[in-house]
């Protein structure tokens, strides 16, 4: 144990090493650089290893984190990367982009006289020495000994999850490492779902993405991609292939529109589209023939982090001047912080009490300009938020050739449709209990499917409340 003397009591962060500004938004390359051993020590000093562990209690899917910290602290980098693989199959990716400041960092005892102690910092760290190092061990939830897979196939317990997301992906782990036979289905050509289509090459490298999921491969779970279940296989299929449980964690891909003037007219992208065109198809490599209209000046509506990676992405295409348009203020935007702080540093222009009312366009139907009006809050809504109220007469035009939408989106109701007796809710979200357990017997949901758009921690969150409750059922229903 490090002695208490031997504390880091800075009231501040140790300062994450970064690329420039000026260098970083006009790159791909990841832009907050990862703690050095030495800053990772440092940092791992200031946690003060509380009896009561408040932060553990923020963490949806329950990382054991002063105990991993304090490994940190010791200089013993492959113990803490151990423990938190016992409850955590994502480490890279949750120490990348899970909102900390919101979950585990916000319940830090250090919070209270400063900045919380970096957990995520860390995390990434530990999982980032792992995969430099080669070291891929890890333990079982005691902390005694390498954690082994039953064999499925000496169990007989076989289950499909359908979506490679965090939510399924966590899932898919967390039964393979009960014994379970797993088979993955992605509709995609590539597995990871919102890792790989919607997050950023400089927030999450894919790298690092197709990292863990080959080690969730090597666990023994199959990925069978280019299936569209609805499509190519139907829930009923599945059970006839022998599937005995199935989780959905499809996530929410269909795009949210204002439903203003112009939204129809070229150079309108949804942030789903456009992501995707960056992300997966990897619009910005020449080595990849993808289309996409290279913009001069673009202006992306929402505050939250989609936003926000829509706008960096923008700026980094080519885009001389990038808007966030959001109609409450820089107290109610949704992004993370530190997002909003890099979107500023490299040069986003937040126009924030603002809403599109309509979208102009050229005599060849491209987009030439959005026509916005000024807000004030009033009352709050029903989210409990203060309601954007227009201000009479402040209409304003902002001349451009982008409109990127990031305003929400929602499940792809193709399965329900082919899902006979499925139930969801207005928003077509998929209705489970606290389980996870949705209407249909066997069957079992997570992450955005139930959710709507929300967090990767969430979802994993949910895959792994989810493959409690599967292990359960098939066990005592064998």
């Amino acid at each position: 144990m490090v002695d208490k003397t031997e504390r880091n009591m800075a009231p501040e962060k140790t300062k994450m090493p970064e690329q420039p500004p000026e260098e970083r938004r006009r790159n791909f390359a990841e832009a907050s650089l990862g703690y050095s051993e030495t800053d990772a020590l440092s940092e791992a000093r200031r946690c003060l290893n509380c009896k009561h562990k408040p932060c553990a209690a923020g963490c949806p899917v329950n990382v054991r984190i002063p105990e991993f910290i304090e490994k940190i602290a010791e200089g013993d980098f492959a113990a803490a990367y151990n423990i938190i693989k016992t409850t955590n199959a994502l480490p890279a990716v949750c120490g990348r982009v899970c909102p900390q400041e919101n979950q585990c960092e916000k319940f830090c005892v250090r919070a209270k006289n400063g900045e919380s102690v970096g957990i995520g910092r860390l995390e990434r760290f530990a999982a980032d020495w792992a995969a430099a190092s080669g070291y891929s061990s890890h333990i079982d939830d005691n902390n005694e000994e390498p954690r082994k897979n039953a064999s499925p196939s000496g169990r007989g317990l076989k289950a499909a999850v359908i979506g490679s997301g965090p939510a399924g992906l966590t899932c898919a782990g967390d039964l393979a490492a009960a014994g379970v036979s797993v088979t993955v289905f992605e509709a995609f050509h590539t597995a990871g779902g919102v890792l790989q289509y919607g997050i950023p090459e400089f927030r999450l490298p894919k790298a690092i993405v197709d990292k863990e999921i080959n080690a969730l491969k090597a666990s023994g779970v199959e990925i069978s991609l280019n299936t569209i279940i609805g499509r190519t296989l139907t829930l009923d299929d599945l059970r006839q292939e022998g599937f005995r449980a199935v989780f959905i964690g499809t996530g929410a891909g269909l795009p949210s529109f204002m439903g203003i003037e112009g939204e129809q007219l070229l150079g309108v992208y949804s942030a789903n589209e456009y992501l995707t065109r960056v992300n997966l198809m990897k619009c910005y490599n020449p080595d990849y023939d993808t289309p996409i209209y290279k913009s001069r000046a673009a202006a992306v509506v929402g505050g939250g982090n989609v936003a926000m990676d829509a706008a960096r992405c923008a700026l980094r295409l080519g885009a001389e001047r990038v808007y966030i348009v959001y109609r409450r203020g820089m107290g109610e935007i949704p992004a993370r912080a530190e997002e909003i702080h890099h979107a500023r540093e490299e040069g986003v222009i937040f126009k924030t009490l603002c809403a599109p009312v309509k979208i102009l366009g050229d005599e060849n139907g491209r987009v030439s300009a959005i026509e916005c009006i000024e807000m004030e809050l009033g009352e709050p809504d029903a989210s409990g938020r203060a309601r954007p109220v227009p201000k009479e007469g402040s209409g304003f035009v902002l001349e451009l050739d982008t409109v990127i939408m990031a305003i929400g989106s929602s499940p792809n109701p193709l399965l329900k449709r082919t899902a006979e007796g499925l139930q969801t809710d207005r928003r077509g979200c998929i209705v489970t209990d606290e389980h996870g357990a949705a209407s249909l017997p066997g069957v079992w949901a997570g992450g955005d499917a139930v959710s709507g758009a929300a967090t990767v921690i969430n979802a994993m969150g949910a895959g792994k409340t989810a493959a409690r409750a599967i292990i359960k059922y098939l066990e005592t229903s064998s």
